[in-house]
């Protein structure tokens, strides 16, 4: 049995709250570790060798394996989570805070993004295009880069910043706010998958449409909060966030993507 680790919702919000300051303090201070310890680099290793057992060929099979891929992928690593609090909830409070804000800080990575946008600017300052372009291939785009100049490679990199910040930091902890642990490390895994499989591609084009299409649908809200967040961001900073929001309302339909508009646009 599951031990009871919050005794109502006040406790659970505030149990939450310190777990999430701590993941996020861990996060500034630490870093993620190498790969090879990474619960995310796992998910893509296992994603990855689904992929290469999966059919290709005509739209009902590779659809029908990417939909199951996706939600059954994302139901076991909720299960994981589920058994990970449980274990969690046996263990003194202060420890249990540290254990649960170590996984919790796997799902997300504030300071990888800045770093490798930091890393990019200052290639650009230098006017060192062959490095900018190579960083930003690396770090953030999957597309081609060597043709980009230094205007596109900047606008590029402010575009994955935003999106990145939806994706990467925003939306696992919004998850992890309304649904703990499992709900984090299903997000993750819905949206690792979405990275791996959803391309417009003869390979990829119906294996990876459920995936996009649940990405998208669990990516709704947090897109659309991370926007008001960084119109606020841009308050705080002296900047005008009328003008912000202005704009998110102008442009964020303007994206492919139901998501990607909203943060890219503030």
């Amino acid at each position: 049995m599951c031990a009871t680790m919050h005794g109502g919702s006040f406790e659970m919000s505030a149990h939450r709250s310190i777990v999430l300051a701590l993941a996020l303090l861990m996060d500034i201070l630490i870093g993620d570790p190498p790969n090879r310890y990474h619960p995310v680099a796992w998910m893509g290793q296992a994603i990855g060798r689904a992929n290469k057992h999966a059919p290709h060929k005509g739209r009902v099979q590779p659809f029908a394996f990417g939909a199951v891929l996706a939600t059954g992928g994302a139901a076991a690593v909720a299960g994981l989570g589920r058994l990970l609090v449980c274990i969690i909830s046996h263990l003194p409070r202060p420890l249990a805070w540290i254990a649960e804000a170590t996984i919790l800080k796997m799902t997300f990575s504030w300071r990888g993004l800045h770093q490798a946008a930091t890393h990019i600017e200052t290639a650009l300052v230098s006017d060192n295009l062959p490095a900018a372009r190579q960083l930003l291939s690396w770090h953030l785009v999957s597309r081609d880069t060597s043709q980009l100049d230094m205007s596109q490679v900047s606008a590029a990199t402010v575009e994955s910043v935003a999106e990145n910040t939806s994706d990467g930091i925003v939306a696992p902890l919004f998850y992890y706010t309304i649904g703990g642990l499992p709900a984090a490390l299903a997000y993750r895994f819905l949206n690792t998958c979405d990275a791996m499989l959803g391309y417009h591609d003869a390979e990829h084009e119906w294996l990876g449409k459920a995936p996009a299409r649940l990405d998208d649908v669990a990516n709704l809200l947090p897109a659309r909060l991370t926007a008001a967040l960084l119109a606020v961001a841009a308050d705080l900073v002296g900047e005008n966030a009328a003008r912000a929001l202005h704009i998110w309302q102008r442009d964020a339909g303007k994206t492919a993507s139901p998501n990607a508009g909203h943060p890219m646009s503030v």
